[in-house]
């Protein structure tokens, strides 16, 4: 697996986090304080579009890295819940790394 998908899946996360987290602002505004109707739309949309580029980039990563379905499931939620894709990012990191070779060969263990 090239670190290139690795390192898509994780701007994603963090753009879809950071939007969610937007978006739940902006509805506190619209429905606590009745404020903020048209910002609330163009953020709804742009977090749609964004989480739409998050799903894909989730599943390119989750059919390399061969995840069970049950995990590739949670990664692709993590997405709708407000700060949950900040825990699952670093997860799936710690997880992923050591599958990456970015096309390079591995050095040859010493053997003695």
């Amino acid at each position: 697996m090239k670190k290139s998908v690795l390192t898509r899946y994780r701007v994603m996360a963090y753009v879809t986090a950071v939007m969610l987290l937007v978006l739940s602002t902006c509805m506190i505004f619209k429905y606590g304080f009745d404020t903020g109707e048209d910002l609330t739309f163009l953020v709804s949309q742009a977090h749609g579009v964004l989480y739409i580029i998050y799903l894909v980039f989730a599943f390119d990563l989750g059919q390399k890295a061969r995840w069970s379905f049950g995990k590739l499931l949670w990664v692709l939620l993590s997405g709708t819940i407000p700060t949950a894709a900040f825990f699952v990012e670093r997860t799936i990191v710690r997880e992923t790394r050591p599958l990456i070779t970015d096309g390079a060969p591995r050095p040859a263990s010493a053997t003695s």
